[in-house]
């Protein structure tokens, strides 16, 4: 397609006159069989790119998104203008599955959007294995990169399925990269330098505002600032705190205050989060506090004003969260509500990611004393439960373990299916021939019926008739396609290949013990690094920009006369620079009573069976900080439990040691 076509082609579907910055220059890129990666700041068109390069390309265009939230937005904006597209998500039912399948592999789809972990299922990559694609899209593509702020383990493996998967096309889609961010994501896909299409960063709409204010004049200076911006009339806002019950406390006095509010967090079912989100969309809300869990896609135009009521947890998050503010182009107002009082929350968050030495070597021990044929199988769950480490930090520990040729990651599968029939055995046997009718009736002699539905014994199935277990699998797809059963799947296990010369390296535990160490010190110095910028008296918008690489402003500034590295629009530059402190000076327990909980808690553990006692463990507990191992031991109804989750690790940490 020539610029003439491709425009026509944006008149047509979206009915825009033209195109914004980037947008040409990257859907150009795409068309002429270059992959891509492509960074504009959040709300100026990125997804539009692959939307409209979709509808050109010859097959499918796959899209990883990492959020259910963002499918949901894009799916309903590409169906107001008419194009074919589709998700595979944990919302839909199997008939609605089996529908989104049928119409992929019949071309009827253009786009199907999916989360990066589908790509574990042993049904889906069966399914897409045979599909032909075209482009592959990774939406918020920063999670690919280790030295991002919302590193995903998961997104590591993008590659390895595209090679797999023989898809042609890549485009990357961020709008919060560093320099060393985006080196890492164009290497990770081999894309050129010339493939790299980035907008300036700047938006001259956003006042941005950094406000010194101790917890106790926190509420009430919050209520003050959204008042003085629904004047006129209900301006819509967003309020990004840190807590759900901070979520839920901030909510119920701003309501009480006379505002129309609601809060929204994780915490909250399904139906309730989509309630409040198309609530605030359509301005039946006007105020949401919430926590991270929102934002992300939320394509609203109007938002008049993002405030920061605890720190966010990182310069990119800000950098995220501002800009769903003022997506119309008209002015916005960004404030943060500062003091050093969630400090120890967010680094809280960090130190608990960090697993103990002696819980890797749990890993390392479980690898072991349980590879069958050089393999070795696991649960997420009971693994994480098992050995004490979070699951998220348990996938990234695998990918590290991956990464140093210990484990290859061969393929997932349910370990349990279960099927129901729909009407009765024998009329399903009736409408195939007589070999495939054996094939059935051998296939459900190894289902275990209880009433209604039956369990497949696979393992069963193929020491009596040495059945495969892909042909067994292509049946049941195959027959729940044709409405003659419903199938349930559950149990996702992990299958890897073990190098055992790799796995029985004395240094291992030591090695992914540095690694882990050396990130939570990084990523201390990332929340260090967000102080740091609120408390500049230098230009914000200016330093937002540096630090995100924008050679526009770097190189040229803002273009106002001499003060070029000055917005004229932000909290610096009106000379009003924020110093963040602590409110009050945070009491500690008596050391007596510290004692008296820790006595407790020793003892708890030893019940349980663990006898690797280490102050770590009980500086977790003291700051209440979550683990799988207290969710078993039930720590959290236990006296001294949280405690001190007003100090910060290192000095919990010191005084235990010095105990």
């Amino acid at each position: 397609m020539d610029n003439y076509e491709i425009n026509a082609s944006l008149k047509h579907y979206f009915g825009f006159d033209q195109f914004r910055p980037g947008q040409l220059e990257t859907i150009n890129q795409l068309l002429s069989g270059n992959s891509s990666l492509a960074i504009f700041p959040t709300g100026s068109g990125k997804s539009l790119c692959y939307q409209l390069s979709a509808t050109a390309l010859p097959h499918l265009t796959l899209v990883v998104s990492p959020l259910l939230a963002l499918m949901q937005d894009q799916l309903a904006f590409l169906s107001a203008h008419n194009i074919k597209a589709a998700s595979i998500d944990s919302t839909a039912s199997a008939e609605q599955t089996q529908q989104v399948m049928k119409d992929v592999r019949s071309g009827v789809t253009k786009i199907l959007m999916v989360s990066v972990e589908r790509f574990k299922n042993e049904r889906f990559r069966q399914f897409i294995a045979n599909v032909s694609i075209s482009m592959l899209v990774i939406d918020e593509a920063h999670c690919i990169s280790e030295w991002g702020h919302n590193f995903r383990p998961d997104y590591l493996k993008l590659p390895s399925y595209q090679q797999q998967l023989k898809i042609p096309l890549v485009l990357l889609l961020t709008a919060t990269a560093t320099a060393a961010v985006k080196q890492d994501m164009a290497e990770k896909f081999n894309i050129a330098k010339s493939g790299i299409i980035q907008t300036g960063f700047y938006r001259a709409n956003l006042d941005l505002s950094v406000l010194g204010v101790t917890s106790r004049d926190k509420t009430p200076r919050l209520i003050e600032l959204i008042q003085a911006q629904q004047v006129v009339s209900n301006a819509a806002g967003i309020v990004y705190v840190t807590l759900q019950k901070t979520a839920e406390s901030v909510a119920a006095q701003l309501s009480a205050a006379g505002l129309n509010c609601s809060a929204y967090h994780a915490g909250l079912g399904d139906d309730k989060r989509q309630l409040i989100q198309q609530s605030f969309m359509n301005s039946n809300i006007d105020i949401v506090v919430a926590t991270i869990a929102f934002g992300m896609g939320i394509d609203k135009a109007d938002v008049r004003f993002v405030i920061h009521y605890d720190l966010p947890k990182s310069i990119e998050n800000y950098s995220q969260e501002i800009g769903r503010a003022g997506r119309d182009a008209l002015p916005a107002k960004c404030y943060t509500l500062a003091n050093l009082d969630s400090i120890n929350t967010l680094e809280n968050f960090v130190y608990g990611d960090t697993p103990a030495s002696s819980a890797i070597e749990c890993l390392i021990d479980e690898i072991k004393h349980n590879i069958q044929n050089q393999q070795w199988e696991m649960q997420l769950y009971g693994l994480s439960m098992l050995s004490n480490i979070r699951q998220l930090t348990l996938k990234t520990l695998l990918v590290q373990l991956e990464l140093l040729g210990v484990l290859s990651a061969k393929y997932s599968y349910f370990a349990e299916f279960k099927i129901k029939i729909i009407g009765s055995q024998s009329s399903l046997f009736a409408q195939f021939n007589s070999d495939r009718q054996v094939f059935l009736q051998q296939l459900f002699s190894h289902v275990d019926f209880k009433r209604v539905w039956g369990t497949l014994n696979f393992a069963a199935l193929h020491e009596e008739f040495n059945i495969e277990r892909s042909k067994v699998i292509a049946t049941l797809e195959y027959l729940a396609d044709k409405n003659l059963i419903e199938l349930q799947t559950s149990q996702m296990t992990e299958v890897f290949q073990v190098n055992a010369a790799a796995l029985e390296n004395t240094q291992l535990v030591a090695k992914l013990s540095d690694y882990f160490n050396d990130k939570e010190q990084k990523e201390i110095e990332r929340i260090q690094a967000l102080v740091d910028f609120f408390e500049r008296d230098s230009c914000l918008s200016f330093n937002l920009a540096h630090y995100f690489d924008d050679r526009q402003v770097i190189e040229h500034g803002f273009g106002v006369g001499e003060k070029m590295h000055s917005c004229g629009h932000c909290s610096a530059c009106r000379g009003k620079v924020a110093k963040l402190e602590y409110s009050t000076l945070q009491s500690w327990p008596e050391n007596a009573q510290l004692q008296s909980y820790l006595q407790v808690f020793l003892a708890a553990l030893s019940a349980v069976g663990v006898s690797d006692q280490t102050h770590q463990l009980s500086c977790r507990f003291l700051a209440g900080i979550t683990l799988p191992l207290f969710t078993k031991m039930k720590a959290r109804k236990m006296a001294g439990f949280g405690c001190c989750d007003k100090q910060r690790y290192s000095q919990i940490l010191q005084r235990i040691s010095a105990a």
